[in-house]
């Protein structure tokens, strides 16, 4: 008979666990999942891994009795393999006993929980039997076996970083500053976490958790410990710890404080240079606040310069012109001068680097001199004034007044300020109707009162009265009005800094505080371009908007831009606009020192209740000195003409060859070549260079050197014409000439060439001295003092001059002497010897003492006062007779007579010799030569 299938019963199972599948009813038909441990899959003998066992269903004794009964029976009951079914299966089956039907599962190799945890796959049982064809073999079903591969702690914990950082600020416990975290690559739950962690270095006032979070346990302190450096470790479920610790690196920032950041407090501005950026680097720190807006301030803060800022210090009448005003503008507070000289008491900034100020301190005032300004003002008119003005009082004060200069003490027009209200007084002059007119116009500002400096312009078309103040335009807040003024002969006294009493003789309602550049300009008022124009400074702030935030940010300037202000609302693009702030100086000598710096910023966040504050920043802009410009002044400082070119309608010209330079000195480095102990190699030296330099001059003055100049018979005079061309201006005085005007030093030069000296009284002339001296920007720098020195060339045939005590004796030539004449020739010609001899005496004492003053540096000037001659001269020989003469034998008179025109031959010649080597990088030494030879010609 043949035998049944076999089928899979409970087996035995070593080194694993058996799990029955409870979902299987019939015992044969449970599937069996067994579960070892990868130390249980590799034993020593790594074949046996699972035991199974299969037979027959039923009692053994029946499965006996047929084996008994029947051999074919018990062939078939044997086990003669198994077959394990799936893919890539590491696992086979081996039978052990055929009878049993026992069999082992083995691993084809070393298994990895690392790489697969279980393996399921499906196992089958065939018996021996075989007929003919093989076809008699049965086959069991199929059953599936798990193995689960159970895990060895063979890995140890690895940090997911390197390193770690953290920053926190000071004085703050933190729940976790940072979190540490580890792996394991073990394959089970339990090898596989990590457990723990722990900090390695000791005594540090940190700690951490089983999940890797790091928090302080005290408060940190910056000036303590400004960073901590952590080792840190960690372990496993199984106890292993980790293969590499990991440093932790913990930085300690001071207690947040909302500020710009990056702001260096002084910034130091070199001249020239055009703009420098003064927030390079800056950036705001919010401490991580949420903003929603921001509002920033910039102050450059430049009113203690000058008049509030860093303008040309030019005279306010050139300044008038440089902006395009027309003629007419007469400027009542000039610098002292010797042709305005009614500034000369009052006190100044004593500087010359910015604008001339003058101060009023409640007890001075001036009075302008008659014919400066017209007593009576042709409207329209305008009147302009720089004013800085403290805390207003009770009492008027007055800034500029025409009164009646005796008996009735009337105000024809006046500029006063009364409680921090400007006035300007203008009484009508007598006319037919006596009705009430516009007399008074009062402006209420805050700038009268404020301590700044502030320009004012008032222009006046009776009886509409404009004011602007730093080039903004104000109304009258109130108009009075009066009668007009009675008429009356009286002469009237224009003063500033009060108010002339007439009679009494004093001053009343005077100023206290600063006053510059206070002009009348009668017959046009002053347009608008013009005032803002005076009014704009040669610095301030500057912007450079880049295109990706010149949306972002709104910018805005003050008028003189001294001051900016920005807003926006994205943080980034807002740095971006501060970093390309900058500050600017166009002057080509711009006044050095201090200009402070202010940023004031306004935050606004999401919630108004917890927004930050943050605090102003303050440093400030070094201007550094600017290279000084030394103005040379050169050219023949010393002539001789004769008395018909002092007498003729051109005159002398003073300065003929004038050369006006103007240098710089500056240090550079330059290589030079030295031996030294390393070979030779080259050394970085400074030296000083003098570069010529080009600028505007605003001033030069001829001077009288001694008495002052007669009018009577003498002058200076020059082409106006030509001055007029040059947009220049000329005063004169019997003191000398100023010529005024922002131009160049070549307009100056063509100009000065022009003035000539006249004197159609040549009688009491011998000699005149006169000094020049020209400056740039208001006396700041002045030039040398160039002096110049005339002549008279006089005749010397029978000539006295008192002052030389010089005596000419001439003689003709007689043929027959009488005894009588030859006593009072051979007097005269040994007084004559006498004479010529004491002047030779002094004219080498006097060269001696002219190449002293070479040595020392001093002008060459030809002085003739020194010397005291005698000079004969016979009318009767010619130039060639003389030198003839020379060449003779020495005989007894006429061997003297020759002697004498040697001596005196020889002294000219030394005397020209001299002053051609006083000359000989002039141009003009050779004409001057000839012109101090001694003129033959009319002897």
């Amino acid at each position: 008979m043949q035998a049944e299938a076999p089928v899979w019963v409970l087996g035995e199972v070593w080194g694993c666990t058996v799990i029955k599948a409870p979902e299987c009813t019939d015992e044969a038909q449970r599937f069996h999942r067994m579960t070892c441990s990868e130390q249980q899959i590799n034993p020593a003998n790594p074949s046996l891994i699972v035991r199974v066992k299969t037979g027959w269903t039923g009692p053994p004794a029946e499965a006996t009795d047929r084996v008994k009964l029947d051999p074919l029976a018990v062939s078939q009951a044997e086990i003669c393999g198994f077959r394990i079914h799936g893919q890539n299966v590491p696992f086979e089956a081996v039978v052990l006993d055929k009878s049993t039907g026992e069999g082992v599962i083995r691993a084809k190799d070393k298994l990895d929980c690392e790489l697969q945890k279980e393996h399921t796959f499906t196992i089958q049982a065939y018996d021996c039997g075989e007929g003919p064809d093989g076809g008699n073999m049965k086959k069991s079903h199929k059953a599936t076996v798990h193995i689960q591969v159970n895990d060895m702690n063979e890995y140890s914990p690895v940090f997911k970083e390197k390193s770690y950082k953290a920053t926190v600020i000071e004085g703050k416990k933190y729940d976790s500053i940072l979190k540490v975290e580890a792996v394991d690559a073990d394959c089970s739950f339990q090898f596989s976490q990590i457990c723990s962690y722990e900090i390695v270095t000791p005594d540090v006032p940190f700690t951490i958790d089983k999940d890797g979070n790091i928090k302080n346990t005290e408060k940190l302190n910056y000036s303590k410990e400004r960073m901590y450096k952590l080792t840190v470790t960690s372990y496993d479920c199984g106890k292993n710890r980790a293969s590499e610790d990991v440093l932790v690196k913990i930085n300690i920032k001071p207690t947040c404080k909302p500020s710009w950041q990056g702001f260096n407090k002084r910034i130091e501005y070199e001249p020239g240079t055009g703009s420098l950026a003064l927030f390079p680097s800056m950036h705001l720190e919010t401490c991580e606040e949420p903003i929603t807006s921001i509002q920033v301030s910039i102050m450059l803060e430049t009113n203690h310069i000058g008049k509030g800022c860093d303008r040309d210090t030019y005279s306010e009448k050139s300044l008038h012109k440089l902006c395009g005003a027309s003629a007419g503008t007469v400027e009542l507070l000039p610098t002292p001068s010797n042709s305005a000289n009614w500034t000369v008491g009052l006190p100044t900034d004593n500087g010359h680097d910015s604008d001339q100020v003058f101060e009023f301190n409640g007890t001075q005032a001036i009075k302008v001199p008659e014919g400066v300004v017209s007593t009576t003002l042709k409207e329209p008119f305008t009147i302009s004034v720089w004013m800085r003005h403290g805390p207003g009082g009770r009492e008027k004060e007055t800034i500029l007044c025409n009164s009646d200069k005796t008996e009735m003490n009337r105000h024809h027009y006046s500029l006063y300020v009364h409680n921090c209200r400007l006035v300007l007084l203008l009484r009508q002059e007598p006319t037919e109707s006596e009705n009430y007119k516009p007399a008074e116009f009062h402006w209420k500002l805050d700038q009268v009162c404020d301590k700044e400096w502030h320009h004012y312009v008032l222009n006046i078309e009776f009886p509409a009265v404009t004011l602007f103040v730093d080039g903004a335009t104000f109304e009258p807040f109130l108009v009075t009005e009066d009668y007009p003024l009675h008429a009356s002969k009286i002469e009237t006294q224009l003063t500033i800094g009060a108010c002339w009493q007439g009679g009494s003789a004093l001053m009343t309602q005077y100023f206290r505080g600063n006053l510059a550049g206070l002009m009348i300009r009668s017959g046009k008022l002053e347009n608008k371009k013009v005032i803002d124009c005076l009014y704009t400074c040669k610095e301030g702030l500057d912007v450079q908007l880049p295109e990706e935030v010149a949306s972002a940010v709104k910018v805005e300037f003050n008028p003189n831009q001294s001051s900016l202000t920005l807003e926006g609302d994205d943080i980034e693009s807002f740095e971006k606009v501060m970093q390309h702030i900058s500050y600017l100086n166009s002057r080509q000598f711009p006044t050095p020192g201090i200009r402070h710096l202010r940023v004031s910023t306004t935050v606004k966040c999401f919630n108004e209740e917890t927004c930050i504050s943050v605090p102003d920043s303050e440093g400030y802009v070094m201007v550094l000195q600017p290279e000084e410009p030394k103005i040379s002044l050169s050219g023949i400082d010393h002539f001789a003409r004769g008395a018909a070119e002092f007498e003729s309608t051109e005159g002398v010209t003073l300065f003929p060859e004038l050369r006006i330079v103007s240098t710089i000195t500056r240090e550079v480095e330059v290589e030079v070549e030295a031996e030294t102990e390393a070979g030779g190699e080259d050394d970085p030296t400074e030296t000083v260079v003098s570069e010529e330099i080009m600028h505007n001059l605003d001033t030069c003055e001829v001077t009288v050197v001694g008495d002052e100049l007669n009018g009577d018979h003498e002058s200076l005079e020059v082409d106006l014409a030509q001055i007029q061309q040059r947009a220049l201006e000329m005063s004169s005085s019997n003191v000398g000439m100023v010529i005024t005007g922002v131009n160049t030093m070549a307009n100056y030069e063509q100009v000065l060439h022009l003035i000539r000296y006249r004197n159609w009284h040549t009688e009491a002339l011998f000699d005149r001295k006169f000094k020049l001296v020209c400056s740039e920007l208001n006396g700041r720098y002045i030039s040398n003092e160039f002096k110049v020195e005339g002549h008279l060339r006089q005749p010397l045939l029978g000539f006295y001059h008192p002052k030389y005590q010089m005596l000419i004796c001439v003689h003709p030539l007689f043929t027959v002497v009488p005894s009588a004449a030859t006593i009072v020739i051979v007097v005269c010609v040994s007084f004559l010897v006498f004479m010529i001899i004491l002047g030779v005496f002094r004219i080498r004492a006097a060269h001696q003492g002219t190449l002293r003053d070479q040595e020392n540096g001093k002008e060459n000037e030809m002085d003739w006062d020194d010397s005291a001659l005698t000079i004969t001269v016979n009318p009767m020989e010619t130039y060639e007779d003389q030198h003839s003469s020379e060449e003779e034998g020495d005989e007894e008179e006429e061997d003297s007579e020759d002697g004498e025109e040697e001596d005196d031959i020889t002294s000219a010649e030394s005397d020209s010799s001299e002053d051609e080597g006083g000359e000989q990088e002039d141009q003009q030494g050779s004409s001057r030569q000839q012109q101090l030879e001694w003129d033959d010609s009319t002897y």
